[in-house]
């Protein structure tokens, strides 16, 4: 708990920083925000794809932006097309013009088409899911616990998603739908942590009721350390093989996530559990008890 002296100012300015980045630089948003074409293609007979030449005849097609990225294996290349003027017909007719000029070299493995519309109902449809996610999580802990327990896991919850976004800013990977169940799932790992501590305080809380909060914030982590070490370690772990073995499709959720699975369980330990320091949990604790003291006496008199 005395190492809050210094997280709290550096979450602080982590948050501000993240948040002056969102608004600065921005997020990198992919075909499914933005709208546009995603193809992925891989030359035949295990050929190695020449970007180069690839891009040449793109750009000759006069198709707007062109993006393309080599992943797995040499012969596999990523294209993304810019939005076209036009709409879905518009949208069909580029790809036709990519299939027609680099010919029967290529297998077409992936096309995906999003038009303006549905990129703009997807935005809104992802923002509105993290703000529901986000009440359910404090209507849920207001009712389950004290309001103190309520207010302290929101408020790490938010400064989880508020660094994510800070870490997609700088990073500058793709942000799509992936990245939004990337966000939500952060929240609900964040989230579990910190009911089992919120949990155990509350339990300890009953046990030790003379003890000073801040000892006893710092015995309910100590005994709740293990597990925590353990469940985010086999996340971590399960999350590097997905980054070193698993397809690019899924890179932009699983560099997010390593990076929210820490986040997440530095929260919980010194964001969410100092906070109920500073909302004055043993003070109210002890008044409440005073009163259900009092109250019993004045039974026994009568």
């Amino acid at each position: 708990m005395k190492w809050r002296r210094i997280t709290f100012p550096l979450s602080g300015l982590l948050s501000l920083l993240a948040i002056a980045l969102f608004f600065t630089v921005g997020l990198n948003f992919g075909i499914d925000f933005r709208g546009g074409t995603l193809m992925e293609i891989q030359a035949k007979n295990g050929a190695t794809a020449d970007l180069g030449e690839i891009r040449s005849k793109l750009t000759a097609l006069d198709l707007g932006e062109v993006q393309l990225q080599r992943f797995g294996a040499p012969s596999d290349v990523l294209i993304r097309l810019a939005q076209q003027p036009g709409g879905d017909e518009a949208q069909q007719a580029a790809v036709r013009k990519v299939r027609d000029t680099l010919g029967d070299g290529y297998d077409y493995r992936r096309v995906e088409v999003v038009g303006p519309r549905v990129s703009g109902e997807l935005v809104q449809n992802g923002v509105l899911g993290m703000l529901v996610a986000i009440i359910g999580i404090l209507v849920y802990l207001w009712f389950r616990f004290e309001w103190e327990f309520a207010v302290g896991a929101t408020i790490a919850t938010l400064h989880d998603v508020v660094l994510t976004i800070g870490f997609y800013s700088v990073s500058q990977i793709d942000f799509d739908l992936s990245s939004v169940a990337a966000v939500l799932t952060i929240m609900g790992f964040s989230v579990n942590d910190t009911v089992v501590i919120y949990d155990r305080i509350r339990e300890m809380l009953r046990r030790y009721k003379k003890m000073p909060l801040e000892e006893l914030l710092d015995l309910a982590m100590n005994s709740t350390l293990s597990r925590t070490a353990i469940t985010s370690t086999t996340v971590i772990l399960s999350l590097l093989g997905m980054f070193f073995f698993g397809p690019e499709a899924i890179q932009s959720f699983v560099q997010a996530m390593l990076f929210g699975a820490i986040v997440g369980v530095y929260s919980s330990a010194f964001i969410a559990a100092p906070l109920l320091i500073y909302f004055g949990l043993r003070v109210r604790a002890v008044a409440e008890e005073g009163e259900g003291e009092a109250k019993t006496r004045a039974k026994a008199r009568t």
